[in-house]
């Protein structure tokens, strides 16, 4: 489908939950959030028939889940199967933390899911606790390792660059990366409000002229853009009207949003 920019929207990221097992200090603020309620949440079979119709009416090949951190979502494998059932659907990516990776990259592997994107900012266990408040970098390398064991190839590393990046911090996680056949990707911190951002160096995200997704956050909102505050709710509107009503506001360029945060749209 195409919008009005003659963009092809095959994408779908899609943000199965709000919640996250860490508090990264760019992603989420210090005293906290005011978590969706889990009654406005969409259920597994709901995210299953929005891409249900996004395949056969839209054409969505390809399907991103995020979150928050997806792997705190109940049933998250189960649905990666449904997904994965759908006709017209080629590829199920997944943008993790790591942390639980562990304990299900090789179930999700066998339900469908193609391959991971996951967060890794620091090769220092010290500074990664301070990032993210608490996490253990350990459990992150487990899981870059049962991906690996699972065969979620090829693994990107998404590494958030601060304005005034550690040179010899990144050069480690860059040795890191190629010693185990990792593609390391570089985000620049970005803002919301403003619609500050840049394209991802080693990536496409970024590039508002060829940009060919939109976005389904964890209550059902269709958001047309990272950086607009529109968005249209299968629940209330049917899930074809909401696609097309998030296809016709799709702008040229992301300007800036003021109603979701990285935490509950995925980045």
């Amino acid at each position: 489908m195409l919008d009005r920019f003659k963009r092809e929207i095959s994408y779908l990221r899609i943000s199965v939950t709000d919640r996250c097992n860490l508090r990264c200090t760019y992603c989420m603020p210090a005293e906290g959030i005011e978590l969706m309620s889990h009654d406005d949440i969409l259920t597994l079979e709901q995210i299953a028939e929005v891409v249900k119709v996004g395949a056969e009416k839209f054409g969505i090949k390809k399907i991103r889940l995020t979150g928050g951190e997806p792997l705190v979502r109940k049933g998250i494998v189960g649905l990666v199967e449904m997904i994965h059932q759908v006709p017209g659907i080629e590829e199920i990516n997944m943008t993790t933390n790591g942390i639980f990776l562990s304990k299900y990259a090789a179930d999700l592997k066998k339900a469908g899911l193609t391959r991971v994107n996951i967060s890794l900012d620091t090769f220092s266990a010290e500074k990664f606790k301070t990032i993210t408040r608490g996490g253990d970098i350990e459990a992150v390398k487990e899981g870059i390792a049962a991906a690996i064991a699972a065969g979620l190839s090829p693994i990107k590393i998404n590494v958030v660059k601060a304005k005034e990046p550690d040179v010899a911090d990144l050069a480690l996680l860059k040795q890191y990366c190629d010693e185990l056949g990792l593609k390391i990707r570089y985000i620049h911190q970005m803002d919301l409000k403003v619609g500050d951002f840049k394209q991802v160096e080693g990536g496409e995200s970024g590039n508002c002229k060829t940009c060919n997704r939109l976005r389904l956050m964890a209550n059902g909102n269709i958001k047309p853009c990272l950086f607009n505050n529109q968005g249209y709710n299968v629940k209330e509107l049917g899930i074809e009207t909401a696609f097309y009503r998030a296809l016709e506001a799709k702008p040229e360029r992301g300007l800036g949003s003021s109603n979701h945060g990285f935490y509950n749209i995925g980045g």
